[in-house]
């Protein structure tokens, strides 16, 4: 059964949903505070969608939404009061999937919901290894294997996130700034230079000559891309 959570606030509402997407086969959990939303954010990747509220009392589900993207690629949709087309880019940016405004027709909620969930074995099961080169990275225990010598490293919980987040975004320039908030938030301490410092690494452990790297490349004054040859 598919697991879905509903952070809500107004009651009504929220009841009104969960009686719906239950009756449509989904199990439901509802979250009516936006400070839990954003503890649990970390256990968000349990659930197969969020359905999120923009204007939460405590912490807004931008924040919540920006949290979440830390952990999980979760297919996160947002509900809405603000339904300019500014508010929908807004929250698309920061990791939405989709955005309703409300007042919204429930029939196209659970349309919405449906479509989300049946792309969830793409969206929700991460690779757990991948090939660099002549390493193995495997993010379930965050190791890297060589595979010539059969020897390993450990990388941090951060290494792995920003590896994966690479992964994702195979050929493509991501910005230093969009790295940041993608995996610190609203952290004030990490500045662009904590990713140069990462892609130094990177280099260290999987470029057969650092100075003229295969995979990770610097784009000057935007940031990086990452290149996986087939």
């Amino acid at each position: 059964m598919k697991r879905i959570c509903v952070v809500e606030d107004e009651e009504s509402l929220s009841d009104l949903i969960k009686m719906n997407l239950e009756l449509e086969g989904y199990a439901v959990e509802v979250i009516t505070h936006g400070t839990e939303a954003f503890l649990r954010a970390f256990e968000m990747d349990t659930f197969d969608l969020v359905v999120l509220d923009v204007m939460l009392p405590e912490v807004s589900g931008l924040t919540i939404c920006k949290e979440i993207r830390k952990y999980s690629r979760v297919p996160i949709l947002f509900l809405s009061a603000k339904g300019t087309v500014q508010d929908r880019i807004a929250g698309l940016k920061i990791g939405a999937n989709d955005y309703l405004p409300k007042p919204f027709d429930l029939e196209e909620l659970l349309l919405r919901v449906q479509v989300l969930v049946e792309g969830i074995e793409e969206v929700s099961s991460p690779i757990e290894r991948i090939k660099i080169g002549n390493h193995l990275v495997d993010f379930t225990t965050f190791q890297v294997k060589h595979l010539d010598s059969n020897e390993s490293i450990d990388l941090s919980k951060r290494e792995i996130e920003l590896l994966r987040l690479f992964y994702t975004k195979n050929g493509l320039v991501i910005s230093r700034e969009d790295i940041l908030d993608a995996l610190w938030g609203n952290d004030q301490f990490p500045t662009s230079r904590t990713i140069d410092n990462y892609i130094l690494t990177f280099r260290k452990v999987f470029e057969e000559d650092p100075k003229n790297p295969r995979f990770f490349h610097s784009i000057r004054g935007v940031g990086y891309k990452f290149t996986l040859e087939n």
